[in-house]
């Protein structure tokens, strides 16, 4: 009797040592895929380490492509996508400039608004693909706002610089940033996006009031951006009648336009307004609205 006890407890032993021994490397197996889940996201990456660009994983969609480096190097241009569209319907992009100077701070305390919470409420209610080229002093005044928008994947957020001064001399009175300056001025306004925990941000800039030269685009190559302009001024930086801001683009648009326009209250007023006659104008032409990235990538393009 004493013989079958001990025979019984040395089964139950070893039946509890192989549950045991089971659920150990059940819990080992999970415990390595949540760590290679951990490790499949990264920061924005770029040409080198400095030079912030769209996250880069394996589940996540392609790159936003960009256009090869320009003679000598220099940074590549973007104004529009090709006339002759590929896909039977010609695209348009809609582009707004969240415009906020560095020196402008004390206007914003004192209740002048900066962003235009309507404009984008109205661009997803018509659900219009748009790309945003924000300041970092604007991600700065507006982080939620900032946030909200770059998480949105019908949007894309591009770089409009930190401080919004000028990368040429004289234009249009803008405070001019030193040559040795633009590439530190440039990557502050992705640190702040990333700060403000935007997730689309894409590796386009776009330069204040749309000045460059040969300088402004050498001191930016090494962070292999894009800078886009556009073939379509709206007419919309302070102006007071919509409709004459959407006959203005209505007239311009041509198959692979860019519009730039402004998300700014105090600077742009009639903009949420023109949108709700520019975007059925356009869709009753055949237009599809696109994000730049969708029309850079049609252009020709590397990545």
């Amino acid at each position: 009797m004493i013989t079958l006890t001990r025979r019984r407890s040395r089964a139950g032993t070893r039946t509890r040592t192989a549950r045991r021994l089971t659920a150990a490397r059940a819990l080992s197996a999970l415990t390595l895929t949540a760590l290679a889940a951990c490790g499949t996201g990264s920061e924005p990456g770029s040409r080198d380490q400095n030079a912030p660009h769209a996250r880069s994983t394996a589940s996540a969609s392609p790159r936003p492509a960009t256009l090869a480096p320009g003679p000598a190097g220099l940074t590549p241009v973007f104004k529009n996508a090709p006339r002759t569209p590929a896909s039977a319907a010609p695209t348009v992009a809609l582009t707004f400039d969240a415009d906020m100077t560095a020196d402008q701070g004390p206007r914003a305390a004192s209740g002048e608004r900066f962003d235009n919470p309507a404009l984008v409420s109205t661009l997803r209610r018509l659900k219009v693909p748009a790309t945003f080229f924000m300041t970092g002093r604007w991600a700065e005044e507006y982080p939620a706002q900032a946030k909200d928008i770059g998480r949105d994947p019908l949007f894309e957020v591009a770089n409009h610089s930190y401080s919004h001064y000028a990368f040429t001399g004289r234009c249009y009175g803008l405070p001019t940033v030193p040559a040795s300056r633009m590439r530190a001025d440039m990557e502050r306004a992705f640190a702040a996006f990333r700060k403000a925990g935007v997730e689309h941000q894409v590796p386009y800039f776009r330069f204040p009031g749309g000045c460059y030269d040969k300088r402004a685009l050498r001191a930016l190559a090494p962070g292999g951006v894009t800078a886009v302009q556009w073939d379509v001024v709206s007419g919309d930086a302070f102006a007071t009648d919509a409709d004459a801001v959407a006959r203005q683009v209505l007239d311009g648009v041509r198959p692979g336009s860019v519009v730039v326009m402004h998300c700014t209250r105090s600077a742009a007023p009639t903009t949420e307004r023109a949108l709700r006659t520019i975007v059925p104008k356009l869709r009753e032409r055949g237009f599809r609205f696109v994000r730049v990235s969708e029309q850079i990538r049609a252009a020709g393009t590397r990545g």
